[in-house]
């Protein structure tokens, strides 16, 4: 769906991610603030926080991943995934009409994607 997605939208001149700027960022991406990873960018981090996103001419995009310690002892965390955008013109409302029915299974995915990812990483520095 991205392929599809990058291939119209950089008709527009808008953003598309290329897959080497992510390839390249992915060794190397520490995920401090102006960091970049394909569309992303890391706009805020804190202890338990990351905000990430992107601006461009027809949207603004936020996605939050919130980890909450469980204080009640049981020794599990909480995993919260926020999205917000925000419109700048037509384009941008035109550009997420298809999206929007898609948006609560595509977020979802690239979520547990990056998970995984996160996780083989982790396995091959132990």
């Amino acid at each position: 769906m991205f392929a599809f997605r990058n291939k119209i939208i950089g008709l527009f001149g808008l953003k598309t991610g290329s897959e080497g700027e992510k390839q390249h960022t992915e060794k190397s991406f520490e995920c401090e603030v102006g960091e970049c990873t394909g569309l992303f960018k890391v706009f805020d981090k804190t202890s338990n926080e990351i905000v990430l996103g992107e601006d461009d001419k027809h949207l603004d995009f936020r996605v939050s991943i919130l980890v909450d310690k469980n204080k009640k002892g049981i020794n599990k965390n909480s995993l919260t995934l926020s999205t917000t955008v925000k419109f700048h013109n037509w384009l941008g409302v035109l550009y997420f009409l298809p999206v929007r029915p898609f948006h609560k299974l595509i977020v979802p995915a690239m979520f547990k994607n990056m998970i995984g990812q996160l996780e083989k990483k982790k396995l091959h520095t132990v």
